[in-house]
């Protein structure tokens, strides 16, 4: 007796495949988060220089200097808080929903170390604008 099968069948799991395999919408997502992206994975360290570099992270890091410079408190109060609602902006909000399917074409990258950077740059603000105790 002959088997039958239904082609349909047999291409279900190529059709499922095809439905879910990136398309228009990453593509669409990279052409708006990275206009410029030449198709190589973005690595942690492209993307911290791609924020420090960006108008908000120039600004802060101009604000940070400011403040470290006069040595004032209130000015790396200031500038601490912004530099954390920047990493909350970048990390928490994304009002077109884009970066996560950039995230998995690989035109955006981890902010991990950006975040690290940040950190670090706000820990030597409060260490380098605190009240000099004077000596005994």
């Amino acid at each position: 007796m002959k088997k039958i099968e239904f082609w349909p069948v047999r291409l279900a799991p190529l059709a499922l495949f095809a439905a879910a395999a990136p398309g228009q919408a990453l593509a669409q997502a990279c052409a708006t988060q990275r206009p410029d992206w030449d198709g190589t994975p973005v690595s942690a360290l492209d993307e911290a220089l791609a924020l420090l570099l960006s108008p908000g992270g120039l600004f802060l890091l101009a604000a940070t200097a400011v403040a470290l410079v006069v040595r004032s408190q209130w000015g790396g109060l200031v500038t601490v808080l912004l530099w954390t609602g920047f990493i909350t902006l970048i990390t928490m909000f994304d009002p077109t929903g884009l970066r996560g399917p950039a995230a998995a074409e690989g035109c955006v990258g981890p902010p991990t170390l950006f975040i690290g950077v940040a950190a670090a740059i706000c820990v030597v603000t409060v260490l380098l604008t605190m009240p000099r105790q004077s000596g005994d």
